[in-house]
C-alpha cells in the first residue's frame, strides 16, 4: 500500500544483531589475515637480512617485481590494520539525539546527560534502532572493503615476490 510506513520492530532488531555479529567476524578475518601476513613478512625480512642474499643481485625485472611486491605487502598491511581499527560513529551525539553507539554513551556521560539521553533513547526507540542499524552497516561495509583491498594486495605481493625471486 502506498503511503504506509512500517516500523522496523523485530526485523530491525534482528538485522542489528546480525550486523554487529558481522563486525566481529570481519575483525576476526582481518586479524587472521594480519597473522598470515606477519608470517610472510618475517620470511621476507629473514631473506633480506641474510648475508648471502640481496635483492640487488636480482636481474632488473626481478628487482622491479621484488620491490613492487614489498610495496604491495605494505599496502596489504595498511588495509588490514584499517579493517581492525576501531570505528566510531559518523555523527557525534548531542542532546536530543538517541544513543546508538558506544561513543554516544561516552559523549552523553561526559556531558553529564547520560540519564537524560537514556530516557530520550527509550522514547525514540525506533529512531535509535534505525540510526544504529545504518551506522553498524556502514562500519561493516568499510571493514569489508579494507579486507578485500588487503587480500588483493597480499595476493599481488606474494605473486610479485615469487616472480622477483624466479626472475632473479
Amino acid at each position: 500500500m502506498a503511503g504506509v510506513t512500517r516500523t522496523p520492530g523485530a526485523v530491525g532488531v534482528r538485522l542489528l544483531a546480525e550486523t554487529r555479529d558481522e563486525i566481529g567476524r570481519a575483525d576476526s578475518k582481518a586479524s587472521i589475515l594480519l597473522a598470515v601476513l606477519g608470517v610472510s613478512a618475517s620470511g621476507v625480512i629473514g631473506l633480506q637480512s641474510s648475508a648471502s642474499w640481496s635483492p640487488h643481485r636480482l636481474a632488473a625485472v626481478g628487482q622491479l617485481a621484488w620491490w613492487c611486491g614489498l610495496l604491495a605487502l605494505l599496502t596489504a598491511l595498511a588495509a588490514l590494520l584499517l579493517a581492525v581499527l576501531p570505528r566510531f560513529s559518523r555523527n557525534s551525539w548531542r542532546p536530543g539525539r538517541p544513543l546508538t553507539h558506544f561513543q554516544d554513551i561516552v559523549d552523553a556521560a561526559d556531558a553529564g546527560l547520560l540519564a537524560q539521553a537514556l530516557a530520550e533513547t527509550e522514547e525514540k526507540g525506533e529512531t535509535a534502532l534505525l540510526l544504529a542499524l545504518a551506522e553498524s552497516s556502514r562500519i561493516v561495509a568499510r571493514k569489508h572493503r579494507c579486507i578485500r583491498a588487503g587480500l588483493t594486495a597480499f595476493g599481488a605481493a606474494l605473486t610479485l615476490l615469487l616472480l622477483g625471486l624466479l626472475a632473479g
